[in-house]
């Protein structure tokens, strides 16, 4: 069962799995009003580089650990971590060691995919 939280009913996103198997990403939508959407991704192997247009991103890190890109850095994300990312800032995760990336990404405004612009690298990750 889900816990109450601003007067309607959401999920506990440590409890969230995947509905099925999956080749490399699993998204699973929590919650969105006009103001924010919450996702719990799943990632077996990698991100392709992006940024959003529009929105600011917050992951928190709920399990495993990874190499992410973050604009022009490569930082090593672990379970507790929080990265934030602008609008406009490229990110990818890289690599996922072990078992997969468990994230929750909370994008503001809300998130209906349109503003997601993958950019070509010479190299694939």
């Amino acid at each position: 069962m889900g816990s109450m939280a601003w007067g309607q009913e959401s999920l506990d996103p440590l409890m969230v799995e995947p509905e099925k198997d999956f080749e490399n990403i699993w998204v699973k939508k929590i919650t969105e009003d006009e103001f924010q959407s919450v996702f719990v991704i799943w990632v077996k192997h990698n991100v392709k580089k992006h940024y959003h247009m529009e929105h600011t991103e917050n992951i928190v890190v709920l399990e495993g650990k990874g190499l992410m890109l973050l604009g022009d850095k490569e930082i090593t994300i672990k379970k507790g971590d929080h990265i934030n990312v602008p609008k406009g800032t490229n990110h990818a995760v890289l690599k996922v060691y072990g078992k997969p990336l468990k994230v929750l990404s909370i994008q503001s405004p809300l998130f209906d995919g349109t503003d997601r612009v993958f950019v070509e690298t010479e190299a694939e990750y």
